[in-house]
């Protein structure tokens, strides 16, 4: 009896394993590819839920298959409405400050207009409004006259001398044959002439001050040296050309757009136009001088 139930007892025990061992294959759980037929191979298992891959940077889609435990935790993708472009912002009566890294001058249009009437300085638009143009041109004449600081600003210095420059009237000169300097007292400006035509365009010049007012008439320069020192003032007058009796040409030795002061008779010259004054005269060549300097 003892043996007969050990064995019963042994065949229940086979009869249970074998309906546990049956139960484990058929629950869909242990087949989570779908497929059937037993258990997914491990790696299979991994590659459909992605379980063990690694994730890429910046990932922006779900993975191919998920579980529907997976999809109701899955992190949906986020949805972001695309920003509207900003309205560029409009400037309302824009200013030359807004379109070039030039100031704009109290005289601009005024300015403008001077230079684009001498010419020779770039080109300019006359609508009172600064431009990368426009400043580079203004910068040229500055430079050219010595006007302090070159900034390509149209302020009163700028503004007075393309005024005298582009006011000046070459044909009041009485220049015959020969060469002929020619001087604008009224409108502080020097120019050059040669049997009749202009060979050196008009620049700024500086006369004698109150109380020393430079003379108007015609007259013949009769001492050229190209440093004289003034035993009155005690200064040296570079590129002296003498014409009345202690007045001649010569280079300025201040700042010749300082309207205070003046000459002590002399025509004051920038370094450019008195080195060139000196090339183009000689003695017995003639001078012109008319009107009268303002304030003396």
């Amino acid at each position: 009896m003892r043996h007969r139930g050990m064995a019963i007892r042994i065949a229940a025990l086979a009869v249970v394993t074998l309906v546990g061992a049956g139960g484990c294959a058929l629950d869909p759980q242990a087949d989570p590819g779908g497929t059937g037929g037993g258990l997914a191979p491990v790696g299979n298992a991994e590659q459909v839920t992605g379980a063990s891959g690694s994730s890429q940077p910046d990932q922006r889609t779900d993975p191919v298959t998920t579980t529907p435990k997976q999809r109701t935790t899955a992190t949906a993708p986020r949805t972001t409405t695309a920003p509207k472009p900003e309205r560029a912002r409009r400037l309302v009566n824009p200013t030359p400050q807004n379109m070039t890294r030039c100031a704009q001058g109290e005289h601009q249009r005024e300015v403008e207009g001077y230079l684009a009437r001498l010419g020779g300085f770039g080109k300019v638009s006359v609508d009172g409004r600064q431009s990368d143009a426009d400043c580079a041109a203004i910068k040229k004449f500055q430079l050219r006259y010595d006007i302090r600081p070159a900034a390509g600003r149209a302020g009163p210095t700028t503004y007075d001398v393309a005024k005298r420059l582009a006011n000046t009237d070459t044909s009041r000169c009485n220049a015959g044959s020969g060469t002929t300097f020619c001087v604008d007292l009224t409108r502080q400006t020097t120019w050059v002439m040669r049997d009749g035509k202009v060979v050196a365009k008009p620049t700024v010049t500086r006369t004698g001050m109150s109380g020393f007012a430079t003379p108007a008439g015609t007259y013949k320069i009769n001492l050229r040296k190209l440093k004289e020192w003034s035993d009155p003032y005690d200064v040296w007058l570079p590129y002296w050309q003498r014409f009345n009796g202690g007045i001649g040409f010569h280079e300025t030795t201040t700042y010749l757009h300082n309207g205070a002061i003046g000459s002590h008779g002399c025509i004051n010259l920038l370094h450019t136009d008195a080195v060139r004054w000196y090339e183009l005269g000689s003695i017995g060549a003639r001078v012109t001088l008319v009107g009268r300097r303002p304030g003396t």
